[in-house]
C-alpha cells in the first residue's frame, strides 16, 4: 500500500493501465513532456514513449475527434481535457459521436475511451476554469459518467472505465486533488462502475452527494451526529450516469429523508433527477419533502465569491436541518 494524493492515484492508474494493455493511449495538450496541467500525467511519456502518451495540438475537437478514431479502430484512447469548462469546442464530438455510436451502428461498434476532465471550482482559477456542468453528460444517452471522491476509489474507478466497452466521461474534483492522502494498492484493481459507496451509516436521514462534496458533507454530518443526536446516512454515488438508484432507494426506505448536496447550480441538476424519482419510487416513505443544496444558478464567480458559490457547510446544515424539522 502507498499513501497516495487523488491526482497520484489517477496517475497511477494511468501507469497500470499503459502496462497492463498495449491498446492504452494518452493524448492531450502537455500530458506528454509537461505532465499534464496537474501533473497527473508526470513521468509516462518518459517511461511509454511519445507513441503512447501524446502531446496534441491545442485543440478540444481535433483530441477527441482523434480519440472517435481511435476507439473506433482497437485502440483505448484516454483523452485529458485540461479542464472541464474546456470542452464546450469538443462538445459536438462527444454528443454527436463518441456518445451515439453504439447506437448508430445498432450495437455493432462501441468506442472504449475515457474523457478525463479536472471539474469543480473553489481553486482560485480564472473564468472556465471552475465548471460542475457533469448534468450536461448525464443527460446524454451512452455516456456512462464517473466523480470519485478519494484516491483509492479514483484509481479503481478509472481503470474499471479503460476497460470498459464503451465511452466514459471521468470528472476528477481538482480542489481535492492534493488535500489529502488514503491508503492506495499499488497493483491493478478496479472499483464497480454504477455502485454507491455508503460512506456512513445512519437511520434518520439520507445525505446523497459525490465528488468534492463528499469529504465536506462528512465532516457536516459529524458535527451535526454531535450536536443535535440525529443519525445521518451519508451515500457517495461515485457514478452519476447510471446512478445508483437501488442504494439510495434503499436508504431512503429506511430513513424517509432525503438531502442531496451538488457542486452544480440548483436548476436540473443530478439532484433534480434524484428528487423526482425518489418521489416516484419512495413516496409514501417520504417523512419530509426531498431537498437540494446546489451552487447558485449564476456562473461561477471569481475569487472572494467563489466559496459562497458553492454548498457551504451552512447550506448543507440547513438542508438537514430542513428535513429534520419538517
Amino acid at each position: 500500500m502507498s499513501q497516495l494524493t487523488l491526482v497520484q492515484a489517477v496517475q497511477d492508474a494511468l501507469r497500470c493501465a499503459l502496462d497492463a494493455d498495449n491498446r492504452v493511449i494518452l493524448l492531450g495538450e502537455d500530458v506528454g513532456r509537461n505532465g499534464g496541467v496537474f501533473r497527473a500525467t508526470e513521468g509516462l511519456q518518459e517511461r511509454f514513449g511519445a507513441d503512447r502518451v501524446v502531446d496534441t495540438p491545442l485543440s478540444e475537437s481535433g483530441i477527441l475527434g482523434a480519440s472517435v478514431g481511435l476507439a473506433a479502430n482497437g485502440m483505448r484512447p484516454v483523452p485529458e481535457i485540461q479542464f472541464l469548462g474546456f470542452i464546450y469546442p469538443g462538445f459536438q464530438q462527444v454528443v454527436a459521436h463518441i456518445a451515439r455510436m453504439r447506437w448508430r451502428s445498432q450495437g455493432h461498434y462501441g468506442l472504449p475511451m475515457v474523457v478525463r476532465a479536472p471539474f469543480g471550482g473553489r481553486i482560485r482559477a480564472p473564468e472556465l476554469h471552475s465548471e460542475s456542468t457533469e448534468a450536461y453528460f448525464i443527460h446524454t444517452p451512452g455516456l456512462t459518467v464517473v466523480a470519485p471522491s478519494n484516491p483509492y476509489d479514483a484509481k479503481g474507478l478509472l481503470l474499471a472505465s479503460i476497460e470498459f466497452p464503451d465511452p466514459v466521461i471521468f470528472l476528477e474534483p481538482m480542489r481535492i486533488y492534493r488535500a489529502f492522502r488514503t491508503e492506495v494498492p499499488e497493483a491493478y484493481y478496479t472499483v464497480p462502475l454504477g455502485k454507491a459507496e455508503l460512506v456512513k451509516v445512519g437511520e434518520d436521514v439520507t445525505v446523497v452527494t459525490w465528488g468534492t462534496l463528499v469529504r465536506e458533507t462528512l465532516e457536516v454530518v459529524h458535527q451535526l451526529e454531535r450536536d443535535k443526536g440525529w443519525s445521518i446516512e451519508l451515500l457517495d454515488l461515485r457514478t452519476l450516469s447510471p446512478w445508483d438508484e437501488e442504494a439510495v432507494f434503499n436508504s431512503v426506505h429506511k430513513t424517509g429523508r432525503v438531502v442531496v448536496v451538488q457542486e452544480a447550480t440548483l436548476q436540473l441538476g443530478l439532484a433534480a433527477e434524484i428528487a423526482a424519482r425518489v418521489g416516484e419510487e419512495c413516496l409514501l416513505d417520504l417523512e419530509a419533502p426531498v431537498t437540494r443544496v446546489a451552487s447558485w444558478d449564476v456562473p461561477p464567480p471569481l475569487f472572494q465569491l467563489e466559496d459562497w458559490h458553492a454548498p457551504t457547510a451552512q447550506r448543507i446544515v440547513n438542508g438537514i436541518e430542513r428535513v429534520m424539522i419538517y
